[in-house]
């Protein structure tokens, strides 16, 4: 049991050490290629820092463990509002934009129940996939021209997906320093930076899915229950650190911009992208009160921040949501 979880916890250094890697890697090779920094903070940012996830339910609907693999995206979306965003409102109360919240959370709301009914429907087919992918694809496209828009920024705020990128930004400040290196050099560098966190995060899901399985077996838990909640927080770690931080410094639009955007990757990008490099059915465990609690949990957020605001009350009671579903899931299931 030790070495199971030692070797858990070595998975998921690896896993958030190669995501920062990949990202500084990528964001310093797209700058000497001319992107623009919107695009970057968009795209390689934005999505970069949800790598780990994506690794992690890739790697798990290859070795055949739907369990771990869907459980990472359901559980990551469910613990990014009750836990993250519980304890960020704890810390101190968000202030949120009406404005930002009806057109970003709406969408939230949409993608968790299209992902409830795929996996009533389809499953993580390609098809599916395909779908979810192409419907990322929109959202970034809209993201972009959003930004693009002073007239329209000014009045509605920025698009989730661009706080999730600032989040990461503004927690690491050092992002966007060049390598010190000149030439060839400042090119191989980041490349090499870029591959070699692609390896550690590829390695670390690796070692995250097999310990996953084992403390499944020693605990006598299902595949789901382990993913849905050591796996999908273990995996969430760089969005809780990113939300928090935003929320001591009272950026409280970053650090509710922050979740609202990774929910969304992580059912369009991470589900749509697992569904098409190994596609995989839901499993029958999690059709039924795991999906609906996604669903809810995201209509809860809507609601309690309607007011403009999500007060130190409202963000206990979602922590004592997430506790009630954790602990029903560890007794019940």
């Amino acid at each position: 049991m030790v070495m199971t979880l030692l070797a858990l916890c070595g998975g998921l250094v690896l896993l958030i050490a190669g995501g920062e890697l990949l990202v500084r890697g990528s964001v310093r090779v797209a700058e000497k290629l001319g992107v623009s920094a919107l695009l970057i903070g968009l795209t390689l940012v934005g999505f970069g820092t949800s790598t780990p996830e994506l690794v992690t339910s890739v790697e798990a609907s290859l070795r055949g463990v739907p369990g771990i693999a869907v459980g990472n995206i359901v559980g990551s979306n469910i613990a990014n509002v009750l836990l993250i965003l519980g304890l960020s409102a704890l810390i101190f109360p968000l202030a949120v934009s009406a404005d930002a919240l009806k057109r970003h959370g709406t969408i939230v709301i949409a993608t968790s129940a299209l992902f409830a009914v795929i996996g009533w429907t389809l499953g993580l087919t390609r098809i599916a996939g395909l779908i979810m992918v192409g419907l990322l694809i929109t959202y970034l496209v809209y993201a972009y021209r959003q930004e693009r828009n002073v007239t329209a920024v000014a009045e509605h705020g920025h698009t989730a997906a661009f706080d999730k990128g600032e989040a990461f930004e503004q927690l690491d400040p050092t992002l966007h320093t060049p390598v010190g290196a000149q030439g060839l050099a400042s090119w191989i560098l980041p490349i090499l930076m870029a591959f070699g966190g692609l390896a550690l995060i590829i390695f670390g899901g690796r070692m995250l899915v097999d310990s996953a399985i084992d403390l499944a077996r020693a605990l006598r838990l299902s595949e789901s229950v382990i993913g849905l909640t050591i796996v999908a927080v273990g995996t969430s770690l760089p969005e809780l650190v990113t939300s928090i931080v935003a929320a001591l410094r009272r950026q409280a639009d970053i650090a509710v911009g922050n979740v609202l955007g990774s929910n969304i990757y992580n059912v369009l990008g991470i589900g749509g992208l697992t569904g098409l490099i190994a596609p995989t059915a839901f499993p029958a465990d999690m059709l039924g009160v795991d999906l609906y609690v996604m669903i809810g949990a995201s209509l809860a957020l809507f609601l309690f921040a309607l007011n403009g605001r999500i007060s130190r009350l409202e963000g206990a009671l979602l922590l004592a949501g997430y506790t009630a579903f954790t602990t029903w899931l560890i007794v019940a299931r």
